[in-house]
């Protein structure tokens, strides 16, 4: 979690935030803060503002990397932490998805249809909507892969950035229709109204897609062990 600017950098204090005691004690062990948050909290965002909430100070900013997405691209931190500094509400990154990694998505979801999250967003980065489907469509998509490498498919990256008081908004409005069919808790903040800033990052050295079912599991568990771990320093 980053807390409010000192000079130029920010304070930041490291927190897992669980329901699970076994976490928590892992968490420790490696000289990690950890906060036991109520089971019946439905989200990670809701679970972050938990911990948030349990600090002594509460954070100005609260940055919540998800369980599920562990390999971030490197620079995507310092990106999303950048972006509420510049005034965002909310701010998570998004990769430019070439030819090949959009083919490898589509062959991934043969398997694991809920797993990969695409997101449309506008000219000036802003989201306009997340999907566990591919979207958008493309049409004459023949037409755009001779044109160039890069595909219009942005996939979005587990990793969440918030001013306090957005994350506030959320957890205190119940989860919406849309929220529950795609199972993106982010859907609710567009349905509130609250802007998410989408900022661009690199691909990382192999992409996990998120770790959503037993598949994904051991999909990462081969790669590290073909490529050892690829998650950069924070």
């Amino acid at each position: 979690m980053a807390r409010a600017a000192i000079g130029t950098r920010p304070a930041v204090a490291l927190t897992v935030a669980t329901d699970d005691g076994e976490i928590a004690d892992h968490a420790r062990s490696a000289g990690c803060d950890a906060v036991m948050t109520d089971s019946a909290i439905g989200t990670g965002s809701g679970r972050a503002l938990a911990a948030a909430l349990a600090q002594a100070e509460p954070p100005r900013l609260v940055v919540n990397l998800q369980g599920d997405s562990p390999f971030q691209p490197e620079g995507a931190l310092a990106a999303v932490i950048g972006a509420l500094e510049q005034g965002a509400q909310v701010a998570t990154p998004v990769i430019a998805l070439d030819w090949t990694a959009l083919d490898a998505l589509r062959d991934h979801k043969t398997r694991s249809p809920f797993s990969g999250t695409s997101c449309v967003r506008g000219p000036d980065g802003r989201a306009y909507w997340f999907s566990k489907a591919i979207i958008p469509a493309i049409r004459d998509e023949e037409l755009l892969r001779a044109a160039g490498p890069i595909s219009p498919i942005w996939r979005h990256v587990g990793l969440y950035g918030y001013a306090l008081d957005a994350l506030r908004r959320f957890e205190a409005s119940a989860p919406t229709d849309l929220e529950r069919l795609e199972g993106l808790e982010q859907l609710r903040l567009i349905e509130l109204g609250i802007p998410i800033d989408t900022v661009a990052v690199p691909s990382p050295l192999f992409d996990s897609s998120g770790i959503d079912t037993e598949a994904d599991i051991a999909r990462v568990e081969r790669l590290i062990a073909a490529h050892g771990d690829p998650t950069p320093p924070l």
